[in-house]
């Protein structure tokens, strides 16, 4: 597979991570266990965040932060995975489940908000530096993080999902 056609692969399980996520987060909110849809999202969220490491080394062999959040994520997601399918959410894994997994969302989300600075024309003409750095990016940013915090918090207050018995 060309470096192109593995980009775009990547793009798309990314945005199918998020979409999952995105639904995943709302749906703890309401707490509701979804299963189908976590398994969706927590197995594209480490399909995205393990070419972090692949990537960057086909352009320069040096440390990126694209390796610092595969490293992040990836941890935070074995901790996500072994609190919901290990520890089947008992007494403190069921924050730490949510915690872990929104993280890694936020920090999915993170990325997209920077990749579009940087490939959606009409967002890099308003920070066009690499990486971005100007006023609408540092806002764009800053609206994700506290959206993600009022989230994270409320659905570790929240999510209490029926127990799965099997």
């Amino acid at each position: 597979m060309d470096l192109s056609t593995f980009v775009t692969v990547h793009v798309v399980i990314s945005l199918i991570a998020i979409a999952a996520g995105i639904i995943v987060m709302f749906g703890m909110l309401g707490s509701s266990r979804m299963p189908g849809l976590t398994a969706i999202f927590l197995s594209t969220t480490i399909l995205t965040s393990a070419p972090g490491f692949v990537i960057p080394p086909l352009v320069t062999e040096k440390f990126l932060p694209s390796h610092l959040f595969g490293f992040l994520s990836l941890g935070l997601l074995a901790v996500a995975c072994f609190a919901l399918y290990g520890k089947k959410l008992l007494g403190a894994w069921r924050w730490i489940y949510v915690l872990t997994a929104l993280i890694s969302l936020y920090l999915n989300v993170f990325v997209l908000v920077i990749q579009s600075f940087l490939k959606v024309p009409a967002l890099h003409a308003l920070a066009p530096s690499v990486p971005p750095a100007e006023p609408p990016f540092a806002i764009a940013q800053g609206v994700v993080l506290v959206f993600f915090v009022v989230a994270i918090i409320g659905a570790v207050r929240r999510y209490r999902p029926v127990p799965s018995y099997g």
